[in-house]
Formats: structure tokens, sequence, C-alpha cells
């Protein structure tokens, strides 16, 4: 029987889903997203199984020890040395077993299921006045079965503690489908289990046989780490669990083992309380990477919660960036590198005293130039977010060299990291290669990332030769060659020589007395294949060759801008972490729904593919069909991978290959349609708004029964302004005529100019096309690019940064500023660019004209309102959502609370669509809905997004308003 009936076999047993078949496109879809995770591996799976039970995770042990194949479990997939990377079946615990069971106040303790994000567990859990200590700096996507896998520590380890430390016990399923737990044992228990005639038992007693040979006991304490390290994570932690002097429980060896002696399905973790209220972050910085390492011995003499590093690659890597460009207001200079020194306490007198006398000593040492001061947990909160996104920020490195994971988690002590500092520096400069350094140097591990380029052959031999070279430096310094993120598949093959043959002969045995067939995450640890195999990269690709309409040269081209996703995972976060991407995940659960799955599957068939056209592939289509073009990764993902724009890109390129559907011509010429209908705007409101009629339209086009379709105005917004007086107002402005409000929102269009007017302002609507929106959401980019050429070249003449160009529709003024400079002919770039930066929000306009003093608090009521303002997905992109904030609080009475919601879900057409409803609801129901439910109807709705508004109401038949309406209802009319 050939092995795929055999898995057909195995689904039909499954409740859960199983995708395993080489002639299904959703089935390949979902193999190649499992194809790789945040290292620098990639190994199609034989298959990919969403478990929904025990009883699935059962049959799946089963099924791999009879066909002797191997079970690879995963949750969020940021491992970095290949640990979720092979060509077994991928077991994703992430969607079905994520529930937190049990929480003990008292005793200080949870049980949670291996899929519990870190994150959203301690959100839970803040009310209790407890936390789950260990902090990944992917916490708020990192999963507590992952961190017990690598035994996860983060930035505050040296307080509050790693994973292995906070595991109190742990249900798992053996080899043999049993179910144990393992747990704290006193001695008349552990003999218990000696004694016992299971699975269970045979395990007891083979490591009682090798842990109690005095050879074994002797290599173990040679071998392994010193004890002062305590980020030692490198092969099976028998140090730990032959010491005498704890209780026996093999947790301790669970956490580390990286998936590979049984599948966890259950967990009791250690909690402690919240941390004292008062934050304070001294910035230390450092003309010198080894000076920088030697105050951080200084700083530890002061017992700081954390003491982290932060290198001048990541640094530089913030200055225009969409997000971390506003991160940068604590950095003085260019700093070689940051150490950030974090002290807390009940009061701010306390922790400021802390920081002087931590300032005095390093000034005595001559260590240090500037010391700034941080506190507040806002402040704070964005220092500590540029030291947690460097993994992703140091991906936007220009170039083939990319920074690579390598000897990233070695770890030495802490007196040791200026030597240790200084022999890498040397070891690098004789390969010719730099590196960012970065992360935990109050625990003695720097993440130090090698620049290389994997591509070429002289990049492979570097790629080996720097972590070999680096072991003899780990064995010098009695260091531990992974210190949380494991040996996976990267490092395990360099284990013997770290910790001695003998010892890893011992951890073979460990492995066999668990796992004889290797069920569990085989060739992890140990007998890994060689390190420089089944790379994601293994020749040059020339990218040039992939001609494309948008130009991607700042991002070099789509090839690099695929290539930079890291698979760091941001894009994984749910909606209790908030942000907006990525909706369509927060909404499925599903890996392929990820910014990470759409940006590894362009890179993979645009490196791999043989077709004349490297776009024309079902399972790019299949990958892309959920994205919602909501541009949260533009900002969002610390490398800006722009998946709205490759997406848009791709399906130009697609339709050339095979022709573009009726449904996307329609809505991509939905402003022919308006227009049409409003000539006969009574007729065609009928028939849009009648049940019978528009349910006909519905089907035939494709739409969902149960959303409502747009009603064009009795004139139009271009229409109705062009019969206005001149305005003998001085200061001129532009106000863009969009698509949506020219034809559906003209009373908002309308309201708009009379609030301009009303303030002072000349205000003329321009002779300009329709902004191509419509045209880039549904993948017609060649469209697109004639209206950006035609607007750039009536507008830009006109337009200034007196006279700006303002926009009511978000989606359609931002067109200007991000779409238009990368869209248009290469003549005219940068009129475009000039452009886009005198394109404004008209919410944008107003608070500069407030801040310059021209707009004046007693031109509006004093009469008291509140509301609540859901921001579009494009104004929470480029960072305007506080500014339309800023506006509706202007009036001295009004009072406006931001919805911490992501994309509303309507997303243009996507809420439109039959097969995409469901999604669109489900995005909704996240924050946006659940919160409006419970928002009374002394408040008002602000949305500046049309879609926006339409979802609102459609989902809770409840009006909303366009901010503009908002002010002029405010607005003392003379």
């Amino acid at each position: 029987m050939s092995l795929q009936i055999k898995l057909a076999a195995l689904a039909e047993s499954l409740k859960g889903d199983l995708f395993y078949d080489e002639k299904n496109t959703a089935h390949q879809t979902m193999r190649m997203a499992y194809s790789t995770d945040a290292s620098v591996y990639q190994e199609l799976p034989l298959a990919v199984c969403i478990p929904q039970n025990i009883n699935d995770l059962k049959t799946l042990i089963r099924f791999a020890r009879e066909n002797q194949t191997t079970l690879i479990p995963r949750t969020a997939g940021t491992s970095l040395a290949g640990q979720v990377v092979g060509s077994g079946i991928v077991v994703d615990v992430s969607r079905y077993f994520n529930q937190i069971l049990e929480v003990n106040e008292k005793e200080r303790w949870a049980r949670v299921q291996p899929g519990v994000i870190r994150d959203d567990l301690n959100a839970y859990l803040k009310p209790f006045g407890l936390m789950f200590g260990p902090e990944t700096s992917t916490a708020s996507r990192a999963m507590i079965g992952g961190m017990i896998g690598n035994n996860s520590s983060g930035l505050h380890s040296i307080v509050w503690g790693d994973t292995r430390h906070k595991l109190l016990e742990a249900n798992v399923i053996l080899d043999d489908e049993s179910e144990v737990t393992f747990k704290e044992l006193g001695e008349r228990e552990y003999f218990a289990k000696l004694s016992e005639k299971s699975r269970e038992g045979e395990i007891y007693r083979s490591l009682n046989e090798l842990l109690t040979n005095k050879e074994n006991q002797e290599a173990i304490h040679a071998g392994y780490p010193k004890s002062e390290i305590t980020r030692r994570n490198t092969g099976y932690a028998l140090d730990m669990l032959s010491d005498v002097s704890q209780p026996f429980n093999l947790c301790r060896l669970l956490a580390g083992s990286e998936g590979t002696i049984g599948i966890i399905t259950e967990a009791k973790i250690k909690l402690m309380p919240l941390p004292p209220k008062e934050i304070g972050l001294l910035c230390v910085h450092f003309e010198d990477m080894v000076e920088c390492m030697r105050g951080n011995v200084v700083a530890l003499r002061n017992n700081p919660e954390a003491s982290e590093l932060v290198d001048k690659y990541i640094l530089d890597f913030t200055v225009g960036h969409p997000t971390y460009q506003y991160n940068r207001f604590f950095i003085e200079g260019d700093p070689q590198a940051l150490l950030i020194v974090e002290f807390r306490g009940d009061t701010q007198e306390e922790i400021a005293e802390k920081a002087e006398k931590l300032v005095a000593e390093l000034m005595a040492e001559g260590l240090g130039y500037a010391f700034p001061w941080i506190t507040g947990v806002e402040k704070t909160n964005l220092v500590w977010d540029v030291r947690k996104a460097g993994l992703g920020l140091i991906r936007n490195l220009p170039g083939d060299s990319q920074p690579v994971n390598l000897i990233e988690d070695c770890a030495v002590s802490p007196e040791d990291l200026p030597a240790y500092v200084s022999d890498i520096q040397k070891l690098l400069q004789e390969e010719n290669v730099h590196a960012s350094y970065y992360a935990h140097a109050g625990a003695g591990e720097l993440h130090i990332e090698p620049f290389i380029n994997l591509k070429t052959a002289e990049g492979r031999r570097q790629f080996r030769s720097i972590l070999e070279k680096t072991t003899d430096l780990v064995l010098k310094y009695n260091g531990s060659l992974s210190g949380e993120h494991g040996d996976g598949r990267l490092r395990g093959e360099f284990i013997g020589k770290v910790l001695g043959e003998k010892v890893y002969e011992l951890l073979l045995q460990t492995k066999s007395i668990f796992d004889p067939n290797n069920v569990f995450n085989a060739k992890k640890i140990v007998n890994t294949p060689p390190m420089d195999t089944h790379l994601r990269y293994d020749h040059v690709t020339d990218a040039s060759q992939i001609k494309t309409y948008f130009d991607f040269t700042k991002n070099e081209s789509i090839l690099r801008l695929a290539e930079k996703c890291s698979g760091s995972g941001d894009c994984r976060k749910t909606e209790i972490t908030g942000g907006t991407m990525c909706p369509s995940f927060m909404a499925t659960r599903d890996e392929k729904d990820t910014t990470r799955a759409r940006a590894n599957m362009l890179r993979q068939f645009l490196t791999n593919s043989t077709e004349q056209n490297r776009f024309n592939h079902e399972e790019i289509k299949d990958v892309m069909d959920l994205c919602l073009s909501c541009k949260g990764c533009k900002t969002e993902c610390p490398s800006s991978v722009d998946i709205a724009k490759m997406k848009a890109e791709f399906l130009q390129h697609y339709y050339d290959a095979n022709g573009s559907p009726f449904r996307a011509k329609l809505i991509a010429n939905f402003t022919e349609s308006q227009k049409l209908g409003s000539l006969v705007a009574p007729i065609y409101n009928f028939f849009a708004t009648n049940s019978f009629t528009s349910g006909i339209i519905k089907s035939v086009v494709g739409f969902a029964p149960g959303r409502s379709l747009p009603k064009v105005h009795g004139t139009t917004f271009s229409k109705w302004a062009s019969k206005q007086k001149k305005s003998r107002n001085k200061k001129k402005v532009f106000l863009f005529s969009d698509e949506f409000t020219n034809y559906n929102d003209t009373e908002v269009g309308i309201t708009a100019y009379k609030l301009l007017t009303a303030l002072g302002y000349d205000v003329i609507v321009p002779k300009l096309k329709e902004s191509g929106r419509t045209y880039l959401s549904k993948g017609f980019v060649k469209k697109a690019k004639a209206l950006a050429n035609e607007n750039v070249a009536l507008a830009s003449q006109e337009v200034t940064a007196e006279s700006p160009l303002l926009g009511i529709e978000p989606s359609a003024i931002i067109t200007f500023r991000d779409e238009y400079p990368d869209l248009v002919d290469a003549d005219k770039r940068e009129q475009a660019r000039l452009l886009g930066e005198n394109a404004l929000m008209i919410d944008e306009f107003l608070v500069r004209e407030i801040k310059a003093g021209r707009i004046h608090p007693e031109q509006f009521t004093a009469e008291p309102q509140k509301i609540k303002l859901h921001g579009h997905c494009y104004q929470k992109a480029f960072k305007l959502v506080d500014t339309t904030r800023e506006l509706l609080s202007f009036p001295s009475n009004y009072e406006v609370e931001v919805i911490p919601s992501g994309c509303c879900g309507m997303a243009g057409s996507f809420g439109y669509e039959k097969e995409h409803f469901e999604v669109s609801q489900k995005v909704a129901e996240l924050v946006l809905f659940p919160t409006l439910r419970k928002t009374g109807d002394d408040y008002l709705i602000a949305a500046a997004g049309t879609s926006c508004r339409h979802q609102i109401k459609d989902g809770l038949h409840r009006p909303s308003f366009h901010p503009v309406e908002i002010i002029y209802e405010a607005l003392i009319k003379k």
C-alpha cells in the first residue's frame, strides 16, 4: 500500500485536519507553509496535521511508529535552529490545544495546554496579580509548548527565571500512546516508578541505570557548562536530572528536549507576582562593544531586573522605519552599543536612586558616554520594543548577505563576555564577516548574528567554519553551545565536541530510552543532518529577470522583499496583544493565513519556479486569498514585509497568465458602475435595496446574502462642489473627490467642504481621476498605473505644501502617498513622491492648522460629547489614528476613546464576497463589534473609512460617522 493511500486512511481516522495530498493545491499550500520556521532551514514535510484532541495525537503516534516516519510537534513555529523543520508529519497543536485550564491564585500555579500564548496567558493572569515569568522577545505569539521545548528564558531571565524552573508538571504522551505525568517525585514515589511494569516504568529504570553509573556521572560533571551559567540548553539536561540535591522531576529533562521524547498535552507552571509597578530604564551609550560588555559587569553588581544589549545595526534600521522611527527618542549621538538596564521598585525615588548609583559607578570606571533615564510604562515599552524587534529589524540589511542564526545562542559567564566578544570579533574579522550583537548581556548570552550570503558556496563555507571556530571559544570559556534557542538541526553535530563524546553517547541513549523508533522529532539534538544542508537558499536567483509593474527598487526586488521575512512570526499575535497585523490569521488561526506564509510562498516560487511567469501558481493564489490588504504588515512587521503590495503585483501577473474573473473586474470598475448608477439614482437604489432584486444581484455577482449593497447619492460631490460660489478665503486647499465620496458618501464630502470653508479656507475640488484603489485591491495594477500617471500629471503642478491635497477616504488619499511613487513611470517618480508628501488626510491637515494656531477652541461648542473612534487600517499603518483622536478631542468637552481594534473585516470588497463573508465577520467580532455592543447610545461612533462604516451598519445596525461630520456638528455656525 502506498504511503499516500495510508495517509488518506489516516486522514479519515482523525477528527482534526491532515494535509498530505501531493495533487491537492490546498494541501500543497499547507505543506509549503510549514516547510520552514524562523531558522535558515527549509524542508517539505510529508504532511501537516491540525489535531483536535488527544485521540488524534495517539492516532498520529501509532501511524508514525508503524510507518517509520516522525512527528514534528509545533506551536508558533518561531524556532531559530530548525526544530520544527523536517520531512515528517508536522503536528500543529496551536489551534485546538490552547485553553487555560486552571489557575490557583493561592499556590501560584496554572494548568495550561501547550498552545496557550505567553502574553495572552499573562493578560488573563493580570487580574489575579500574577504572571508567567519567562519572556521571549516573541512572547506575543510564543506558546507554552514551544517555550518548554526550547527552555525559553527571555530578557528578564536573570530575575524571572527560565521555563525549566517554572515547569512543575507535564502531561505527556509517550511513544506507545500511554499518557503519563512528569512531576516532582519523593523517594518512595521514585522507587515505585522503578517497579512499574509499564512503558513509563521502563523509562525510569533505564534512566536510573544511566544516571547512577559512576563513569557517566563523572562525564556529565566534566562535560556540561560551569554551574554559574544559567543559560544552559545544550543536549538533554542530564546535568540537571542528576543533581541529587533536588527532587527527581522528569520535567527538567522535558524542558529543552525540543519535542523529541514525547508530546505535551498539558503543563502545570509556576507563577510569580506581578513586578513592582514603577519601572525605569537606564540606557547606557557606549562607543565600543567590548566596553559595553565591561559596563554590563558593573550593571549586574547593582541587581537590575534586566541588562540587555542593542547594537548600532539595530539602531540604524529604526531610522525611517514606519513604526520604530518613533522609538528613537532616547538615543543620543551615534552609539556603537546600548545597554538597557531595567530597575523596578515601589517608588520612582527608589529606582532613580539605583540608577544614579549605577551611573556613578560607570563614570568612575570611565564607561559609557550618555545615560538617559526613561521612566513610565508607555515610554519604557517603546524602548523595549526596539530591543524585541532586533531579529526582524536587521533583516532590512540590503543585499544577499543577511544575518543568520548560527552562533546567536552561545552563552558564557557575564564576567567572561568582554573577552569572549573580543575573541568573536577577531574570529569574524578573520572570516571577513560583519555581525550584529544584541540581547541578553545580563545572562551572558548575546545573539550574535553574522552577515553571510548563504546563496553562495563561500557563504556556506563561512556558515560551517564560523560555528566550528566558535565551539572552540565555548570550550575555552566552559560555556554553553545553546542557551535558549536550542540545538535543533543547527548545532546538534557539534554537541559531542562541546560536551564530550562520552556525554554525546549518553544523549543518544537518552533519546533511545524514550523514543527508540524515532517517533518524535527525529534528527534534532542527536543524529542531526549536516548543519549546512536543507537551507532556504542553495543558489543565486537573478531577481532582475523577474519583471514587475510596481517599482521594487527601494526593496532591491520583489524577491528581496519576500526574503526579508525572518519567520519571527510577529504576524501570529492575537487580538489580545492588539495591532492590525494579521487580521485573517487572528480570525482563522491558520498558519497559511499569516504574513509569514505569504512571504515564504512567494519566495519559494520566485526562487524555484520553472514557469516563464513565476507568479503563475495556484499555491500563491491560495495563500493570498484571505489577505485583506490592510497594510498592517508594512509597518508592524519589523522587516516591513509589504504583502498588500506584493499581492497586487501577484494578481496582475496571475491575470496575465489566466485571465481575470468577472467579479474582480466588476469590483475594480466600481467607479464606472456608480457613475452610471448616479445618473438614475432612484432606480439604481431601488434595485440595490429591494430584498428581491438585490438578492438576485448578489447571487449573480457572488456577494454574501447578508451584505447590503451601497446606494448612490442623487448628485455627485464633484457636481455639487462645481456649483458653489468661489470663496474669498485666502488659504487655498485642494479637496480630493475620491471614487467613494463622489458617488456614495456625497454628504460626507459636502460636510468636509462646508467645514473647511467655515474655518477660512478656499476649497478647490480638482478635476482628478479616481485614485485607483479599487483596481489595486483586485490586482489590476496596469490600470491603476495608468490612473496614477494621469493624476500625478494633473495634480503635481498645483498641489504644494502650502496648498495640499486633502482626502476624506483614507484608502483613496493614502494611495497617493503609498503606492503612487512606486507605481508611476520612472520619469514621474520624483513628482509622485512630492505629491505624496502633500497628500493629507483631512484630519492631518486640520490638526496641523490647530497646532499652528489657525483654528481655535472657541470656534467649537463647549457641550460634552463622548466618542468611540475606530481607525481605518491605513490610518493605523501610517500612524494617523492619534491624529484623528486629537482632532475629535479639540472641542473642549469632547472625550474620545480609541477602540483597540485591528481591521474591521470589511476591507473594501473583501467583506462583500460570499466566500469571505464569514472571515469578515470573525475579524469584526475580535474587538470592534464586542466593544460597540457594550457602547451606550450616548456615544458617537467615529470611523473615517467608508468600508468600516458599512461593516458597522450591516453588523450592528448602528450609525457611525466620519470625523469631519462630528467636527462640523461641533462647529459654532455663524
